[in-house]
C-alpha cells in the first residue's frame, strides 16, 4: 500500500525559506508523477508543483514559479519542496500526492494517493 508522509512544515516569517519533505513507501515509484498541492484557509485545494519520478521533469503553478523548487531523491524515496521568499499568502496545508500513470497532473483527480498534509504558516 502506498503511503505518503509529509514533514517540514512550521511557522516562519515572510521572506524566509522552508523545505517540505514527502517520504513515499509501499512500491517502486518509477513511472510515477509526484505532486505538491496546498489548501489555503477558506480556499479550494490547488496545484503547486509536480515532478516525474524517473526523468525529474518539473512543472509549477504560476504563483510559485521562481520561488519554489520541487526535487526528488530516488535513493531515499523522498520528494522535496524547497520554498523560498515565502509570502503570507503561501500559508496553507501542503499535501504530497502520487499519480501512478499518465502525463501531466495538475488537478486533484489526476492523483491516486495523498498524504495527510503539513501546515505552513507565514507571518508578516
Amino acid at each position: 500500500q502506498v503511503q505518503l508522509v509529509e514533514s517540514g512544515g512550521g511557522l516562519v516569517q515572510a521572506g524566509d525559506s522552508l523545505r517540505l519533505s514527502c517520504a513515499a513507501s509501499g512500491r517502486t515509484f518509477s513511472g510515477y508523477t509526484m505532486g505538491w498541492f496546498r489548501q489555503r484557509p477558506g480556499k479550494e485545494r490547488e496545484f503547486v508543483a509536480r515532478i516525474t519520478w524517473s526523468a525529474g521533469n518539473t512543472y509549477y503553478a504560476d504563483s510559485v514559479r521562481g520561488r519554489f523548487t520541487i526535487s526528488r531523491d530516488n535513493a531515499k524515496n523522498t520528494v522535496y519542496l524547497q520554498m523560498n521568499s515565502l509570502k503570507v499568502e503561501d500559508t496553507a496545508v501542503y499535501y504530497c500526492a502520487a499519480r501512478s500513470s499518465g502525463y501531466g497532473g495538475t488537478y486533484i483527480p489526476d492523483y491516486d494517493y495523498w498524504g495527510q498534509g503539513t501546515q505552513v504558516t507565514v507571518s508578516s
